[in-house]
């Protein structure tokens, strides 16, 4: 059986270059990173919640900042969970026709859902996204002192996570250890 060359085990050498497991370790330190900004925003998000919720129901007097706020730490949790997801193979696929497929033809139905999420995740989230901060960026918020387009910047700075993510698992998917689909299983065995 041929090793997986993204391993993070796998032995260097001048045979056996670094740059996938250097790949490995990046996509390592990048979800730890995502993870520590997806509590902190959560945090924040539970903070400005419950702030809203007492002006509003204990001072009779709502704060508008702190919901305009947690709409905006909302989205930007979303999206960088989007990334998490997408980086764990956690993301909602319906693999079950292709897990029953020959390993070849999952090769390539993984590659062309790749390629497809790639070409959305470049397109419209990258470059859109761009477009739109971009275009925002002069824009003041009405009720935050921030530019529109610095909370626009969620679109593409996800979509660069998303791609970085895609690439990984199709250099995994292109690779000579490729071992099929693969589905993540719950912790009581059931699979997702």
């Amino acid at each position: 059986m041929t090793e997986n060359p993204l391993s993070p085990e796998r032995p260097e050498s001048p045979e056996n270059p670094a740059t996938p497991s250097l790949l490995v370790r990046f996509k390592s330190v990048l979800d730890a990173i995502l993870r520590a900004t997806c509590v902190t925003l959560f945090a924040v998000l539970v903070v400005l919640v419950t702030w809203q919720v007492f002006t509003r129901l204990v001072l009779s007097n709502p704060s508008i900042w702190s919901e305009e706020a947690a709409r905006y730490v909302f989205i930007w949790l979303s999206l960088i969970g989007i990334s998490i997801a997408t980086g764990e193979k956690a993301d909602v696929a319906i693999d079950y026709f292709v897990q029953k497929a020959p390993l070849a033809a999952q090769r390539v139905l993984e590659i062309v859902a790749y390629l497809a999420t790639l070409t959305f995740a470049l397109l419209v989230m990258v470059w859109g996204g761009w477009l739109n901060a971009a275009q925002t960026m002069h824009q003041l918020n009405p009720v935050l002192p921030i530019s529109a387009g610095v909370l626009y910047l969620a679109v593409p700075i996800s979509g660069v996570l998303l791609t970085f993510y895609l690439v990984y698992h199709l250099i995994r998917t292109l690779s000579p250890g490729y071992t099929g689909v693969e589905h993540i299983a719950a912790e009581d065995g059931v699979e997702l």
